[in-house]
């Protein structure tokens, strides 16, 4: 709206100039524009409820969730290990001889109504802590890139705990992107060790918004947790107020559980972690191909996650992780950008929705390899969808290409603005006594300029109704010729570049020094 005003008063008629006021004008505009806004004065903010898009029937909801609970009873998970078979079965659930824990519907039911409800993620500052409740909709960073796009050579690289500080950084700096979890693997970092603590303080190093990490074997989270535990200023303080949330593949697809993922579980639990309970099947592959039944194989999963987690520590804190993919059926492939991917996060959305229970699955991803025209496409439909559906946690929202394959730094730049008009789309239209009141329109339209160009209320709800994209460009063709004809991803690469040079670590020298001093970092 601002630059067609622009374009509109940039050779203003006589009638028009008359009908400003003596600070009006574009200069007034501009200055407004300029004029940093309160937080709860934005147009859009972390947590806005959505719900509005709903794919579901209410009795589609219910056969999902009968036909997950006659999954769970009658088929099961395999492969747990020892330890979580004498949690779950001392719980109420069944040993079959075949090896596979069977979940009776009273018992999934009762540890749904223990479960956690309303929680928050803390960030390491208390502005960044995300409310996840009701449909209070987060977007942020997830996945496990094994290479960094270059969108001016078109070439892939391996990604390194460098990228990763520096994605970091930059959502650090993003209004639009709420939490950063891992995004990419460092892949110069050869030790598997070695490259948790990394990943964990690559992390924490560029951002003190709400971080997720994981863990490649239950061994290394000790010393995680030493790190962690030095970042926050002791145990205690950690415990007080987690910043960092596991997210862990606790079962693989279809209907069995990742061994070493549990036992890694089970430690993070006790040790005060906020725990992903994720399930990540991919429709027509690991998960069934109907969509509705990937739902149910989805939803039956994370529910015996639930019981598990809450055998563990009765209440503790989760997010119901349901991330089912979807296949080209062609080709057997991951698309992540398709709008059948778009229909499986809102779906599953209302499933947590159903459940009452905080949420979270993937939208975002792009199946192109560049941040071109199909990128734009994938990225906006999936997650408008699963923020209209209000998800609470949105992961992979921004930066993934190849259908997870790479992460591009400027596609993350370019993200924060999609999810800033996603974020507008969300929180809909504001129908209020004095949005609807018609004086502003006799004050223009009985004798007045016969526009609202200048008007009060137009400069009053510039900021606050509506939101400007950071990078994407609104200029008359005229404009941009004259501007030399800037192209989307430039400006992308020159804001990264203007964020980079500025964004220091978030962590204090002297906890850094000593963090350095016991671990292997590979980042400066």
């Amino acid at each position: 709206m601002e630059d067609h005003i622009s374009s509109v008063t940039a050779e203003p008629t006589a009638h028009a100039r008359s009908g400003r006021s003596a600070n009006g004008g574009r200069a007034a505009r501009v200055a407004a524009r300029a004029a940093p806004l309160p937080d709860n004065m934005r147009p859009v903010r972390a947590g806005m409820p959505g719900g509005q898009y709903k794919p579901l029937t209410d009795v589609g909801i219910a056969q999902i969730h009968a036909a997950a609970l006659d999954a769970l009873e009658t088929i099961g998970l395999s492969q747990a290990p020892a330890s979580g078979v004498e949690l779950m079965t001392k719980a109420g659930a069944i040993l079959g001889d075949d090896g596979r824990l069977r979940f009776p519907r009273a018992l999934v039911e009762d540890m749904v109504n223990i479960a956690a409800r309303d929680i928050t993620l803390f960030g390491r500052d208390e502005k960044y802590d995300l409310h996840l409740t009701g449909t209070n909709v987060h977007f942020g960073t997830a996945g496990a890139a094994v290479h960094i796009v270059d969108p001016i050579t078109h070439d892939y690289r391996e990604s390194t705990a460098q990228d990763l500080y520096d994605a970091a950084r930059l959502t650090q700096n993003l209004d639009n992107v709420h939490f950063f979890q891992r995004a990419m693997v460092c892949r110069d970092v050869l030790d598997n060790y070695d490259m948790d603590i990394n990943t964990l303080y690559a992390c924490l190093s560029g951002t003190k918004k709400h971080v997720g990490t994981s863990f490649s074997d239950p061994s290394h989270v000790v010393g995680c947790f030493e790190l962690l535990h030095h970042v926050a200023g002791g145990e205690a303080k950690w415990r007080e107020r987690p910043f960092v949330s596991n997210s862990n593949c606790f079962v693989v697809p279809p209907m069995k559980f990742a061994e070493e993922s549990c036992i890694t579980m089970e430690a993070c639990i006790r040790a005060g972690m906020p725990m992903l309970l994720l399930s990540a099947g991919q429709a027509g592959a690991t998960a069934p191909a109907p969509i509705a039944l990937a739902i149910v194989q989805a939803m039956a999963e994370v529910l015996a996650g639930v019981v598990y987690a809450n055998a563990i520590t009765p209440g503790a804190p989760c997010i119901f992780g349901t991330w089912p993919f979807v296949s080209d059926l062609r080709t057997g492939a991951m698309s992540g950008g398709s709008a059948e991917q778009a229909l499986l996060t809102a779906g599953c959305a209302q499933m947590h929705r159903f459940y009452n229970l905080p949420g979270g699955a993937a939208a975002g991803i792009s199946d192109s390899k560049l941040p071109d025209m199909q990128a734009g496409w994938e990225t906006a439909i999936t997650n408008v969808l699963a923020g209209l559906s209000g998800l609470n946690m949105v992961y992979e929202s921004v930066g993934m290409h190849a259908s997870l394959l790479g992460f591009c730094l400027e596609s993350l730049v370019l993200g924060d603005d999609v999810l800033g008009q996603v974020m507008r789309c969300v929180r809909g239209i504001d129908v209020t006594p004095d949005s609807t009141s018609i004086e502003a329109m006799k004050a223009v339209c009985l004798g007045g300029p016969g526009h609202y160009l200048g008007s009060d209320q137009t400069l009053a709800l510039m900021q606050t109704e509506y939101i400007y994209p950071n990078v994407g460009n609104r200029m008359s063709p005229k404009e941009w010729v004259e501007a030399g004809r800037p192209q989307l991803l430039d400006r992308a690469i020159a804001r990264k570049n203007e964020i980079l040079a500025k964004a220091g670590s978030q962590i204090e020298p002297e906890i850094d020094a000593l963090i350095r001093a016991k671990f292997n970092i590979h980042f400066q």
